[in-house]
């Protein structure tokens, strides 16, 4: 029996996953993802120990899983797109990773945007301050010496492969998403750099591979830090959405894929790119079709943030009786309907999708109004942002999907996937394998090392779905009401949260 070991980093959790060639999930271990905020919105990670915490969840994982090392067939990297890691002249790490909820560059980007056409039928991406052509223009006007230091730009998933390998190397998903790549030939581009102001940059641009090649084996070095074998192949990998989407078994657009955590991303594969005026992201899948994309970070981040602005006490009392507050607040789901709160909630704590200073809002909040219906408002919020993105996949598609294949942190709540179903108002289809980002990377092994022929075998035999929510008729009635409202409101606002945005400006820099 083959077992593939991935490591899937994340924004909030780095996990280490291992999974059988039956697809059956067999160890897990995490630890939070590093990240620190050296000043507002800059979102980076330490590097300097990241392998050594690697190292202690493979081992945890192994033991988890009641295996040894030399029971693992391969190993694999899956990890969050965009953001920027660096490597210097010398192939060594020398500054912190940054992470894809980074938005110091928020202007630069903007000021791309405004001339994507110029790019867009090479790339046919647009531009967002966390792609690393951004951030590195950002580092080559605002850290010059860092940036005459760049030997090598690689994704997260890439940066730690070559911490397992040696091999400096770029899979070709993560590269096409980060406006690196002309997507008709799948190889870089000068033209996108030159763009970008960053032509010398072109030359640091490791060796493209594809999520299924081989691209080196476990290193001595990190065989000693990992305890995994020395020479075990390692397999390129993928960036989140597309594992979760290929574990989902999301390979045509008759499914679309949902994921619920950190960002809010809907995505579903298609032959054909879309166009510039849709505003959605494409991007090379795995299986040879396009990534057809609509995200922001409008998701399960935001209910993070309120529950610890809101509930303390609750947080408090409930760590002192053995639970978590989100074994609290499923009970409160459990009991509440679409009715108990008559509050809106904007989920634009980490950013927007509907323009780009648009920020975090309450709406409808009165003398009577309870925490509890702020509660409400904000789950119900992140089910409306996802329906805006799956309103823009439909109209470039045509055609409602057969069903949702949904992952995420959002999914560990039962009541939240059935109020997703009741604002979508589609069928959302859950598989068996809670960690889908290393059931991904172990369909990407399994494909890779010729167990089988092709993902779509690779899914029959190792993703399997176990539970169908259906949307509950009266819910989906007074949903289609709220998102109504929701839509009307975001309408009033826009184009009015630039000037907001100057005023908070202006009185920050007063008070200081």
């Amino acid at each position: 029996m083959q077992n593939f070991l991935t490591i899937d980093n994340g924004g909030t959790n780095t996990k280490v996953v291992i999974v059988s060639a039956t697809g059956k999930q067999l160890g897990v271990a995490a630890f939070p993802t590093k990240g620190i905020e050296p000043q507002p919105n800059f979102h980076e990670i330490e590097l300097d120990h990241l392998l050594e915490d690697i190292g202690v969840a493979v081992k945890q994982a192994l033991s988890n899983a009641h295996w040894t090392p030399e029971d693992i067939s391969a190993v694999t990297t899956v990890g969050q797109g965009k953001g920027l890691y660096v490597l210097n002249k010398q192939m060594r790490p020398f500054r912190n990773g940054i992470l894809s909820a980074d938005s110091r560059a928020e202007q630069l980007a903007e000021h791309f945007e405004q001339h994507v056409g110029q790019i867009f039928e090479v790339s046919h991406q647009h531009i967002l301050a966390s792609q690393a052509p951004v951030l590195l223009r950002w580092l080559k006007d605002n850290r010059p010496s860092e940036y005459r230091q760049i030997g090598a730009v690689l994704s997260n998933k890439d940066f730690i492969r070559f911490l397992l390998t040696g091999e400096a190397v770029q899979e070709r998903g993560d590269a096409s998403g980060n406006n690196l790549l002309d997507l008709l030939t799948g190889q870089y581009d000068e033209r996108l750099t030159k763009f970008f102001g960053i032509s010398e940059i072109f030359q640091t641009l490791p060796p493209l591979v594809n999520a299924t090649d081989q691209c080196g084996t476990i290193s001595e070095a990190a065989a000693q830090i990992t305890g995994l074998t020395v020479g075990i192949p390692v397999y390129a990998g993928m960036f989140d959405i597309d594992a979760c989407a290929i574990a989902t078994g999301v390979l045509d657009s008759q499914l679309f894929s949902v994921i619920a955590g950190t960002w809010n991303m809907n995505i579903f594969p298609s032959n054909q790119m879309a166009e510039q005026g849709t505003g959605l992201m494409n991007s090379l899948f795995p299986t040879g079709n396009y990534l057809v994309e609509a995200s922001s970070p409008t998701s399960a981040g935001n209910l993070n943030i309120i529950i610890k602005m809101l509930m303390t006490a609750e947080i408090r009392d409930a760590e002192a009786s053995g639970k978590t507050i989100y074994d609290n607040l499923e009970s409160f789901l459990e009991t509440t309907d679409a009715t108990f709160s008559q509050v809106l909630f904007y989920p634009f704590l980490y950013g927007s999708n509907r323009a780009p200073d648009a920020e975090g809002s309450f709406i409808g909040i009165r003398s009577t109004t309870t925490k509890s219906e702020m509660i409400k408002a904000v789950y119900e919020g992140v089910c409306f942002a996802h329906r805006q993105h799956l309103e823009q996949l439909v109209k470039v598609l045509g055609h409602q999907p057969r069903a949702i294949r949904m992952s995420g942190g959002a999914c560990n709540s039962p009541s939240w996937v059935q109020m997703f179903a009741d604002v979508f108002n589609l069928p959302i289809e859950l598989t068996d394998v809670s960690e889908l980002g290393g059931l991904g990377g172990a369909i990407t092994i399994a494909v890779g090392s010729h167990l089988f022929g092709s993902f779509s075998e690779a899914v029959n035999h190792m993703s399997h779905v176990t539970k169908i929510v259906t949307p509950n008729t009266e819910s989906v009635a007074l949903y289609n009401r709220k998102y109504a409202m929701y839509e009307k409101f975001g309408a009033a606002m826009d184009g009015q949260w630039k000037a907001f945005n100057q005023m908070q400006k202006e009185m920050a820099e007063n008070d200081n």
